[in-house]
């Protein structure tokens, strides 16, 4: 009685070792797992084996149930081992990469995949985590050296800069405007080039730049804003000589009073100083106008009589251009006629006939070059 109550309480215990072996399966810490797995074990060899089939029977589930659990920690290795590979890989090429300060935050996130990446086995995590940590000491060690040498090309920027502010108020008292400006946008252009100085001193350096600047530009806004009100002045008198001008363009009366009177503005204009350029043109071309407009008129009855010369000297001219073509033309056709006859009277006829055309042309071309000559001298 007392063997067949022990038999069953040991199967018993066996059956419960079979359900906790089952169970390690929904396991996901499986470095506790390992621990706990050789505990089950030494637990189930410590139960007395009555050789019962019953018992077989637990023996084969209890050792498939751990052979699975086996098996579902080689898959969760083998995820583990190929999530480290890539993020090895990622961490390489983040070593390699030009814009080390956007990959700072990308190299804190790989770190953190890696904590979360699982276990492979304590050999595999080792051989993964030398590699790892090599390719991320590689890459904060670029990290270093860019910071050194960041720190490095700050010291030289501020020198410059330092520089370029000497410079600038050197010119700050400047009053040749156009050369100290363009000298200022080189200096501006040459801040620009040498880039940061850090935050720490930047600002302060760019305020002292640009004050010396500002100095300049504000004596010079001045300067133009004077010269812009001069210029305004000169404008309204400008447009006053030009009314005066049109009055009498437009009046009509060409007399020696008015060819004074619009000598006098001309004289006038000329001592008034620069009103701007367009505005000068644009004003200019309206006094010029008027000035035109009448003395134009001025000659235009002696114009009149001299084109009415003209006019008819070249009609005369024209009609006796055109008995010379006609002529020439008689003379080709009488040429022609010539061809094929044979009485040298008639022959005769005919260049007798040609001769007095030639000698007709020859007065006409006297009297063209004649009329040429007298327009020539006009």
């Amino acid at each position: 009685l007392y063997e067949v109550e022990d038999m069953d309480a040991d199967i018993s215990l066996k059956e419960e070792l079979v359900e906790e072996a089952k169970n390690f399966q929904e396991s996901s810490n499986w470095n506790q797992t390992q621990r706990d797995l050789r505990d089950l074990k030494k637990r189930w060899k410590r139960i007395h084996y009555w050789e019962s089939d019953y018992e077989d029977q637990l023996r084969d589930e209890f050792e498939a149930a751990l052979d699975a659990v086996y098996a579902k920690r080689g898959e969760v290795y083998k995820e583990a081992e190929a999530a480290k590979e890539d993020l090895i890989r990622r961490a390489k090429e983040l070593a390699e990469t030009d814009n080390l300060n956007k990959a700072s935050k990308e190299a804190n996130e790989l770190m953190e995949e890696w904590k979360k990446a699982g276990h492979a086995g304590r050999e595999t995590d080792d051989r993964l985590w030398a590699e790892f940590q090599a390719a991320r000491d590689v890459f904060y060690q670029r990290k270093h050296d860019a910071w050194e040498q960041m720190h490095a090309e700050f010291d030289e920027a501020k020198k410059k800069k330092e520089a370029l502010i000497v410079r600038a108020r050197e010119l700050k008292d400047s009053t040749e405007w156009q050369k100290t400006s363009n000298a200022m946008k080189e200096l501006m252009d040459e801040w620009k080039s040498v880039g940061h100085a850090g935050n720490r001193v930047d600002d302060a350096l760019w305020h002292e730049f640009n004050d010396a600047r500002q100095e300049f530009y504000t004596r010079r806004n001045e300067h133009y804003d004077d010269l812009a009100r001069s210029r305004e002045e000169n404008y309204e008198k400008k447009k006053a000589l030009v009314e005066q001008a049109r009055a009498v363009a437009d009046g009509g009366v060409y007399s020696r009073e008015n060819t004074e009177f619009m000598k006098s503005l001309s004289n006038e204009w000329k001592k008034i100083g620069f009103a701007g350029r367009e505005r000068d043109d644009r004003v200019w071309a309206d006094f010029r106008a008027a000035n035109d407009v009448y003395f134009d008129g001025l000659k235009k009855m002696s114009e009149q009589r001299q084109l009415d010369w003209k006019t008819r000297m070249l009609d005369a001219r024209n009609k006796k251009v055109e008995l010379i073509n006609n002529q020439k033309r008689q003379i080709e056709r009488l040429q022609n006629d010539m061809f094929g006859l044979v009485s040298e009277a008639t022959m005769a006829d005919i260049q007798n006939e040609i001769d007095d055309k030639e000698d007709f042309i020859d007065e006409l071309e006297q009297q063209i070059a004649d009329i040429d000559a007298r327009l020539a001298d006009e």
